[in-house]
């Protein structure tokens, strides 16, 4: 999903930013990863990619396809040893990252077919710290939508209140999250904390929670029409944007 938003995108640092001792091994993934991104690199592409994401963390200037292509070529050529391996690489990828393609690598490795299954709920923290640092809609839409509402539909009982907390959280990155993680979730949708989550952000005037709402609706259209009529007649509050985007495909 590509929109353009006015907040400043940070260097995501802070105190979220995990800290690696200086003697955990490091994957042999990890540098193959950043030798792989520096020989790819293109500097003017990286400069308008710097300038489109608004981003003050630089770019190589590697497209999507030339990166999934070397995260391919990666995970044959490095393996990762289970859980704790992918943890590890995804860790020193993210916290390490001196280009946003990094970051980019580390979500693409956590979520690769090879991997389904590996990240259980000891994870969350790791994706919250994410969320939290990265503080972007590139990196927010993806761990929201493949991996906190892959995990949300595998332990509903456990995840359900925490992401009902991150829909009160001071941090709008994290309130997001907790409006657009079941984008995939079909009819699996949890619709009481789909609810609760919009509810909590209905008067924000803040750009990316309003299209997340329509966004969340919007998708939700897809398998339940009526209700997402229903829910948006029913909400005047509702922003223009959010109620356009809820009631496109409608």
């Amino acid at each position: 999903m590509h929109i353009a938003g006015r907040r400043c995108n940070p260097v995501s640092s802070g105190p979220d930013r995990r800290v690696r001792h200086v003697t955990d091994p490091i994957p042999a993934i990890v540098p193959a990863a950043r030798t792989g991104l520096a020989a790819l690199g293109d500097p003017a592409a990286a400069a308008a990619m710097q300038r489109y994401m608004k981003s003050e963390m630089p770019f190589h200037g590697v497209a999507a396809p030339a990166r999934g292509q070397l995260l391919r070529e990666l995970v044959e050529a490095h393996p990762v040893e289970g859980a704790a391996g992918l943890a590890a690489a995804a860790d020193a990828l993210w916290d390490g990252a001196t280009r946003r393609e990094e970051r980019y690598l580390a979500t693409g490795l956590v979520g690769h077919r090879r991997h389904a299954g590996l990240p259980d709920l000891t994870w969350v923290p790791r994706y919250r710290h994410w969320i939290v640092t990265g503080a972007w809609w590139d990196h927010v839409d993806e761990i929201a939508s493949r991996h906190i509402g892959a995990l949300l539909r595998r332990h509903p009982d456990e995840l359900t209140p925490i992401v009902r907390g991150w829909s009160v959280d001071p941090d709008p990155w994290l309130r997001r999250t907790s409006i657009i993680c079941q984008l995939q979730s079909k009819h699996a949708t949890d619709l009481d904390l789909l609810t609760d989550a919009i509810d909590a952000n209905v008067g924000d005037r803040d750009f990316f929670l309003r299209k997340g709402i329509g966004w969340a609706l919007r998708q939700h259209a897809r398998v339940d029409p009526g209700w997402v009529r229903a829910f948006v007649d029913a909400r005047p509050a509702l922003s223009p944007l959010s109620r356009k985007e809820a009631l496109k495909r409608l």
